[in-house]
């Protein structure tokens, strides 16, 4: 069962106070709830979630937490197999047969008042088709990482959420982690006495099947956009978003290239800020790393496991923080969203976010293909539009 706590982003939170809430299962969320869960649910009913693209993510982590949100539940799938998972899916969780869809008729959940938001889990370069058809039929919408492949892509699909005057969200899980809370606290409250040099991977060895994210049209790129992303979203975070000004990069070479003939296997990159931060990451297909390091004068935290669904462990000046068991990152992510809407608030993780994040990708690709950095010039923040 989630218990959620009424602590808004960016609030003070002490590390005794951490470990005490940790303790409890309590976690420290930054939902910013107002009120008791049940009070916040008209007529008391949950949030009714379609999730689009019924792959492993999306059946084994996105539906199971699911069971275990406060705010909304499975009430509906599009699938490309209506009558053998679509079926399942709705005997597993007791919502209507009525609710199932292919993608040819997702359009139709517009006449489907059980439904209010729509999770988008297909393959990225089918994100843009589905948040625009999702957009249209009325539902705010969730689309899982990345946003997209290009950043024209990611404009259009805020425009359309936009027109349709639907919430757009993005399926960033970590924020919503205490740990990595921690780390958004520590930039807002200037504990890092100075500019932090950080260090993070994300990589595991790829198996020998070709599947759909080494095709380039499909997944948007290599091992970058499907775990590297998570790296520079911690770097972010220990930076308080503010965007970084020069990116370099470059592509180890391929060791598999009968596997990785379109998009790279490990992808090694480099952000700069203005004040001298720094992050050296890497994203791979090739071999196992999962941490994140930042070094400063007056803190450095090691969070290893970083980026996994569960297991997570962090330090903070070489002291460890108590572990926190048992916590579903989607299912307090799907609930943030949900209470993002009941409260008419701004979504922790907007589709702002999701494409600045595109914007870095784009820079590290082409530095990586020129062998040159790249200068962003882009809004401090990276959040200028999109924000709800």
């Amino acid at each position: 069962m989630l218990v959620l706590m009424k602590v808004t982003p960016f609030t003070p939170f002490s590390r005794r106070r951490f470990l005490a809430t940790s303790a409890l299962g309590a976690a420290g969320l930054s939902l910013g709830l107002q009120a008791a869960p049940g009070d916040l649910l008209p007529r008391g009913r949950k949030l009714g979630v379609a999730l689009v693209g019924m792959g492993s993510y999306a059946g084994g982590q996105l539906a199971p937490a699911l069971l275990e949100t406060e705010l909304c539940e499975l009430r509906g799938v599009v699938t490309g197999d209506p009558k053998g998972k679509g079926r399942r899916y709705a005997a597993d969780h007791g919502f209507s047969e009525k609710s199932i869809y292919s993608y040819e008729t997702m359009h139709r959940i517009a006449d489907n008042a059980e439904i209010d938001i729509i999770y988008v889990v297909t393959p990225p370069g089918l994100h843009k088709r589905d948040v625009l058809v999702a957009a249209a039929a009325g539902k705010h919408v969730i689309c899982e990482k990345p946003m997209a492949g290009t950043v024209a892509d990611c404009d259009e699909m805020i425009a359309g959420c936009d027109r349709a005057g639907v919430r757009f969200s993005i399926g960033y899980r970590l924020h919503f982690h205490p740990y990595h809370q921690r780390v958004l606290e520590i930039a807002a409250n200037r504990e890092w006495g100075g500019a932090p040099a950080m260090t993070g991977g994300f990589a595991y060895r790829m198996g020998g099947r070709r599947t759909w994210r080494m095709d380039k049209k499909l997944g948007g790129g290599g091992q970058l956009m499907n775990v590297g992303i998570y790296v520079i979203q911690s770097a972010l975070m220990a930076k308080g978003e503010i965007m970084p000004t020069t990116i370099t990069a470059h592509e180890d070479p391929k060791n598999r290239p009968e596997l990785f003939n379109e998009v790279e296997d490990t992808m090694r990159f480099q952000l700069d800020w203005a004040d001298g931060s720094r992050l050296e990451g890497v994203s791979s297909g090739d071999f196992g790393q999962n941490d994140f390091i930042a070094t400063a004068p007056d803190r450095k935290i090691e969070i290893g496991p970083a980026f996994s669904y569960g297991g997570l462990r962090m330090t903070e000046d070489g002291r460890a923080f108590e572990p926190i068991n048992r916590f579903n990152q989607q299912a307090h992510q799907m609930d943030g969203f949900a209470a993002a809407i009941l409260q008419d608030e701004p979504s922790t993780v907007p589709a702002a976010m999701g494409r600045r994040d595109i914007v870095i990708t784009s820079a590290i690709y082409e530095s990586a293909a020129s062998g040159k950095p790249v200068n962003l010039s882009v809004p401090t923040n990276g959040l200028s539009v999109g924000m709800r």
